[in-house]
């Protein structure tokens, strides 16, 4: 949603609390330069609605009308406006930080950023998927941008994201490692690497307003399932595609392309190593980008970032979806990166999740600490989630749900009382064992009263398959952080699915039921990414086509069906538990 349907928004939720008279203030131009008592209480209103509406920032424009042949104010009147809002925002328990002044014709036009100081200890927490091809620097510029130094040109930066030796010796991701970068209420940067060279997340997550983790991914074909489940399981509100300026739009870079825009997540790109790369091969590869983000496939419209004002023009419209930044940086002279730095800053997610609602926890690892004793991370879907709340953990391998309280709740490793929807957070739970959990298993509270499904329909699109599917296909199903092998049972009105055709197809898991949610994005992939689609119906119990199969069963019967079919006998009955 751009800035403008923000406001409109805004605007339509104070009409229907305070009637028209705060529309026709907002049409005025010179609306904060000295506002009546009536007037100033109605823009606190709006101002604290959109607050709330846009995740706690929004962006204003001060001096800004209805009729924009009159846009512009006198710098006196400016500045009296500016203080104004500083005021109302000060109400709030907001921040005002100025981006910039533009000239119009009747004088100038001021746009800010006005920002929620957090309360306590909590703060506003943005995920960022990192993407790329192998060899693309993902890990260098994550490793630049968190401790504030630059690279060696030979990876020496990307030595504090590594999380295991192999990686350390190879220079290769193959796991999903996480590093934050912390912005303060006034958009500076609080992380303040140790001598050690390490970061103190807890220091971090105290200090800043705004935290961005990065979920750092495996470029490599080899680890593509890992990063698939980076994408869906960490539940990510951007991906920031990497792609090496020399080496161009190779191997895995339009996977992960292909994989982000299924998933509808707003896509930033940054070409690296602009300082060792010609200038004619930079122009190539910038000349291809264009090509593919204009494509029917991709429907983008590419914009280069080259100063300051690309950065709030590309901020302001990015969460619409059809914008792409594309920025070009170098790790090791350090050119532009205080731009992506700056888009970083204005960054803010498309919707606020529903805090109100019974809470749904998607579970995305496990651990055992020594001391402490079984330890889930994950990220909160809705509701809010306290240290005293017993909840439901399930489904088991028979779809059951079972009571578990919660010792403690840690949030970027710092503890908390609290956390809401749309946070991710750690939880350690009371008296269960942690190989009775599993990645896909959630939290939930009783009123949620959850049921887990064998079955789902799904409307899928093909992407890529070099032959046919017909039932009894099976591959790797992504939901969130479910991720299980699953079969298809039926396709309505279709007997074989190839490359870019869509239907309505009915899955089956093969090794135990799951927690699923009807309208949930799902990648359905064997090697490469096969399908991605939409869940439209979660199937009970009692309309189960395949009601008490197992993986063993299902094969078995299919075998049979083969061998009775080639020596013309009919097929044996179905299998039933």
């Amino acid at each position: 949603m751009s800035h403008s349907e923000q406001t409109n928004v805004s605007l339509a939720s104070v009409d229907a609390g305070v009637g028209q008279a705060s529309h026709e203030l907002m049409q005025r131009k010179d609306r904060l330069v000295e506002p009546t008592a009536e007037e100033r209480q109605l823009m606190l209103e709006l101002l604290k609605v959109q607050l709330i509406e846009c995740n706690h920032e929004t962006f204003f424009d001060v001096g800004r009308g209805a009729d924009a042949t009159t846009d512009g104010l006198a710098k006196p009147e400016l500045e009296a406006s500016l203080k104004n809002l500083k005021a109302l925002a000060a109400e709030l328990g907001a921040e005002v930080l100025s981006l910039r002044t533009k000239v119009e014709k009747e004088g100038e036009v001021a746009e800010v950023l006005v920002r929620t100081c957090p309360a306590g200890d909590d703060f506003q927490d943005i995920r960022v998927a990192v993407v790329g091809n192998v060899d693309a620097g993902k890990s260098t510029l994550l490793g630049v941008l968190t401790h504030g130094e630059l690279d060696n040109g030979r990876g020496l930066s990307r030595q504090h994201l590594f999380t295991h030796a192999h990686e350390a010796e190879s220079g290769r991701t193959s796991s999903v490692s996480h590093d934050i970068l912390g912005f303060s209420t006034s958009g500076e940067i609080v992380n303040r690497p140790g001598h050690d060279g390490k970061l103190d997340w807890v220091q971090i997550c105290h200090d800043a307003a705004k935290v961005l983790t990065f979920i750092d991914l495996a470029g490599h074909e080899r680890y593509l399932k890992t990063t698939v489940f980076g994408l869906t399981g960490h539940s990510p509100d951007f991906v920031m595609l990497m792609i090496g300026a020399n080496a161009g739009i190779i191997g895995m870079t339009k996977e992960h392309l292909g994989l982000a825009l299924a998933l509808h997540k707003p896509v930033f790109v940054v070409i690296t190593k602009i300082d060792m790369c010609p200038p004619n091969v930079l122009a190539s590869t910038l000349k291809l980008l264009q090509k593919i983000l204009k494509s029917p496939g991709c429907k983008k419209i590419p914009l280069l970032v080259k100063n300051e004002d690309d950065v709030i023009d590309s901020s302001k419209n990015f969460l619409s979806q059809r914008l792409c930044p594309i920025f070009q940086v170098s790790n090791v002279t350090g050119e532009n990166l205080d731009l992506v730095k700056s888009f970083m800053n204005l960054l803010r997610p498309s919707k606020p999740a529903d805090t109100e609602a019974p809470a749904v926890f998607q579970i995305d690892e496990t651990f055992s600490v020594p001391g402490v004793g079984t330890v889930i991370s994950g990220t909160t879907v809705c509701g809010t989630i306290t240290g005293a709340d017993t909840l439901l953990l399930g489904p088991d391998s028979t779809g059951a749900f079972q009571p578990v309280g919660i010792k403690g709740i840690h949030r970027r490793r710092m503890p908390v009382t609290a956390v809401r929807g749309g946070q991710a957070a750690s939880f350690a739970l009371k008296k269960v064992k942690r190989a009775a959990i599993r990645k896909g298993m959630v939290l939930v509270h009783p009123s949620v009263k959850p049921q887990a499904f064998w079955e789902f329909d799904a409307e899928v699109v093909i992407l890529h398959h070099p032959t046919t599917i017909t039932t009894k296909y099976q591959a790797m199903v992504h939901v969130g952080s479910v991720r299980q092998t699953a079969a298809i049972l039926r396709m309505y009105g279709k007997d074989q699915l190839r490359t870019g055709d869509k239907a309505r197809c009915r899955f089956r898991f093969v090794r135990y039921p799951e927690f699923l949610t009807e309208g949930a994005r799902v990648v359905f992939r064997e090697g490469r990414t096969k399908a991605v689609g939409t869940i439209l119906r979660n199937i009970p119990q009692e309309e189960e086509l395949a009601h008490g199969l197992t993986l063993s069963r299902v094969r078995a019967q299919a075998a049979a069906e083969r061998m009775a079919s080639s020596a013309g006998a009919p097929p044996p009955a179905a299998v039933t538990a």
